[in-house]
């Protein structure tokens, strides 16, 4: 299973580091990649993730969540 994440906010590597960081300590997280150029995450799932521990993940890292789908 796996979302795609689009997000506000990232500006260089060391935003995209602390997003991919943030994703993966979340339960039922195996892999997060960002793309700094795209906006967005490429998450993969062991088992399923409420969109809104997500969002709360972003918005602790003070960036936002644009949009959220599975792919």
């Amino acid at each position: 299973m796996k979302k795609e994440i689009k997000i506000n906010g990232m500006s260089c590597g060391h935003c995209a580091t602390h997003v991919e960081k943030a994703f993966k300590e979340i339960e039922g997280v195996i892999n997060a990649s960002v793309d700094l150029l795209e906006r967005k995450a490429i998450v993969e799932l062991s088992k399923h993730v409420d969109n809104e521990r997500f969002k709360e993940a972003l918005e602790e890292e003070d960036y936002e969540l644009v949009d959220i789908r599975d792919i």
